[in-house]
């Protein structure tokens, strides 16, 4: 058994693919890309027929034999594959090869760790990490060797180094879950303390590199790490979004998606993809240079389903324009709702329809008005105030005279079954008498 070594970073890819597969020589761009925001050197490549996977390697065994020829004759000593690999067929090839294999979601979580920067984005990314690995603590290790017990009435063998692996992962991985539920118990606080605000949310979704980070800092003014990079940033940033004509709103920066995403990956992203799944509206960001910008919008809508925000509103965003060769405009549908926009993020073109497109949307179901509420009304008023709906008040013997400024969706609902108090609300929403609240 060879002892695995962290030394270098030169590769060999191993691109396979199926019979049928257009999208082969995207896919391999795409791994290409994912290798070197990974740090790796690329050797070479090698392309792979697999129609039906061999159990032992994945790829068939002419084809192993010879990609441990050019690791071999290249000198490499990582070979990295395009799919997703069992455990078996993992330890098989580094058996045969002599050197680390490592498989598409590997890849990808190595990435994640180099990535995350705040405290929550490492605790997601290590629980990942430990769950990817509990499925290959298997005899591919030089010291997994049975360790003898010594003591009095303890002579038989002892633990083996595997099951005290076993045994250590699962206690690291408990005690991060609990770290990591306490860290996104607090972000859900935070969450709530804006949804009580009643300022419209925002989040920013995507294909990596599809520009999202760009465009959150030239809407906000921040500064997140923005690169040519696949997965530039991890950490959901939170910023205030100033001149709608709605009003202020929250928008969020949201780690990009990918194809075959681990799913350990997405499950203890959970918390952090919540800022999307709790978005009055999603922007949708797209390259609209890009021609699978549709397949992989699609690649975007699954992840979506998956956690659960696959019926929330979305506003296409089709971004660098200035690399498509397109004009900044709004599409509309039939009742003339924005559908999307069409701008660049890096030239500034079109961002002030994206506002407009963000105005429109955001407004049309905003209530803000003046109420007046008579001292009778006084258990509405609490209502109207633990909602966040009001932003200022002056109060006379003649009641309350409210300024309010929340989503229709918000006020709504909040005439607890009083008749009276379902008159005053009716009057402030301008709904006819036969409404139901």
């Amino acid at each position: 058994m060879f002892d695995r070594q962290k030394k270098g970073e030169r590769a060999v890819l191993v691109l396979p693919h199926s019979r049928g597969m257009g999208d082969a020589e995207r896919r391999a761009e795409e791994f290409a890309e994912l290798v070197r925001s990974a740090g790796a050197d690329i050797l070479g490549s090698i392309t792979a027929r697999v129609d039906v996977p061999n159990p032992r390697y994945y790829i068939g065994t002419g084809k192993a034999d010879e990609v441990a020829e050019a690791a071999r004759a290249l000198g490499a000593d990582l070979v990295l594959i395009d799919h997703l690999l069992s455990p078996v067929q993992e330890r098989n090839l580094e058996k045969l090869l002599n050197i680390r294999v490592v498989d598409r979601a590997g890849l990808i979580l190595d990435i994640f760790a180099q990535r995350a920067r705040s405290h929550e984005g490492k605790l997601e990314v290590e629980l990942a990490q430990l769950k990817h690995l509990a499925t290959r603590l298997v005899r591919g290790w030089t010291h997994l060797d049975a360790q003898r017990g010594g003591a009095i009435g303890n002579r038989g063998p002892g633990e083996t180094q595997l099951e005290t692996d076993r045994r250590l992962l699962a206690e690291r991985v408990k005690m991060l879950s609990k770290r990591l539920e306490k860290v996104q118990t607090q972000r859900v606080q935070q969450r709530r303390a804006r949804l009580r605000n009643t300022v419209p949310r925002v989040a920013l979704v995507g294909y990596t590199n599809a520009g999202k980070s760009t465009l959150f800092n030239v809407l906000t003014e921040g500064e997140v790490f923005a690169a040519d990079l696949l997965f530039a940033t991890l950490d959901p940033t939170v910023r205030k979004l100033d001149g709608l004509s709605c009003g202020p709103a929250v928008l969020a920066d949201t780690v990009g998606f990918i194809r075959e995403l681990p799913h350990d990956l997405v499950a203890a992203f959970r918390g952090t993809l919540a800022e999307a799944r709790d978005a009055d509206l999603l922007l949708h960001v797209s390259d609209a240079a890009d021609d699978e910008r549709e397949r992989l919008a699609h690649v975007v809508d699954g992840v979506l389903e998956e956690i659960d925000a696959g019926d929330l509103p979305q506003l296409r965003v089709m971004n660098k324009i200035d690399l498509a060769g397109q004009e900044p405009r709004i599409d509309r549908d039939g009742e003339g709702r924005p559908t999307t926009v069409w701008l660049s993020a890096a030239t500034g073109l079109g961002l002030d329809l994206l506002r407009q497109a963000l105005g429109e949307l955001l407004g049309g179901d905003r209530v803000q008005s003046e109420l007046r509420l008579p001292l009778s009304a006084g258990r509405l008023h609490a209502r109207l105030k633990a909602a966040g709906a009001i932003v200022g008040e002056e109060v006379d013997e003649a009641g309350w005279r409210l300024n309010i400024d929340a989503p229709r969706s918000v006020i709504a609902p909040l005439s607890g079954g009083s008749t009276a108090e379902a008159d005053l609300l009716r009057e402030l929403l301008g709904t006819p008498e036969e409404s139901a609240f």
